[in-house]
């Protein structure tokens, strides 16, 4: 049976364009355009996901985020032009369990979707620490010795499949499944510039990895703490 999603905005073109992407990616979508609606579509269908626009008219997401956590936990998603720390850690300390920032590509946001429905199925630990890496899947962040490090949602998303399993080597393919839900052979090469990328930020020396390392012929793999 498909995964239901509850997607959320005042702007009908955003909702219309969410639902079509994430059908197309077989998902089954019910909608709503302000926040009373979307309160009694949840009541209706009771959705496994929520995808919510922070700024709906009457009543906000993050009020309807207040409302749902009084009696379930449904993962949701917070879609917000709002990009200070404060604003999100009232979200998380709402109970919302990821953001994304308008304006955002539809690719993320269902890679987000796919994250969030196998963190909330109970099968990844939140926090992941390797040597000098911690990441944190319900805030989203990474920490680098200590210091805090931003990330691409899907660079994000690929150290965190990486740091859930140190030592085990991936095909590119395998990577793109774990965190978009479904193989594409004809962007298996995108992994390789998401791997250079990803290196820049956690590596001492990216041109001489001791994280994330290739392994020839086959893919990449994450060294686990003691070897790197």
């Amino acid at each position: 049976m498909s995964q239901k999603i509850l997607v959320v905005d005042d702007e009908a073109w955003v909702v219309e364009a969410v639902r079509k992407y994430l059908e197309a990616a077989a998902f089954d979508v019910v909608t709503a355009y302000d926040g009373a609606t979307a309160l009694a579509q949840f009541e209706a269908h009771r959705p496994d996901l929520i995808i919510l626009d922070w700024m709906l008219p009457a009543l906000d997401g993050l009020s309807v985020a207040e409302r749902i956590r009084e009696t379930s936990n449904v993962p949701i998603i917070m879609l917000t032009a709002r990009t200070d720390e404060e604003d999100r850690l009232d979200g998380f300390g709402t109970g919302v369990d990821d953001y994304v920032v308008k304006p955002f590509s539809a690719r993320e946001l269902e890679a987000r979707v796919r994250a969030v429905l196998r963190r909330s199925a109970g099968k990844e630990p939140t926090t992941l620490e390797v040597g000098a890496l911690k990441l944190n899947r319900e805030q989203r962040r990474l920490w680098v010795d200590g210091e805090p490090v931003e990330l691409s949602a899907m660079a994000f998303d690929l150290l965190a499949v990486l740091m859930a399993n140190p030592g085990r080597v991936f095909t590119r393919l395998e990577l793109l499944e774990s965190i978009r839900g479904e193989t594409y052979g004809s962007f298996e090469r995108a992994i390789d510039s998401h791997v250079k990328r990803l290196r820049q930020r956690i590596e001492p020396d990216p041109h001489n990895p001791t994280y994330l390392v290739t392994v020839f012929g086959i893919g990449y793999k994450l060294m686990k703490a003691e070897a790197a």
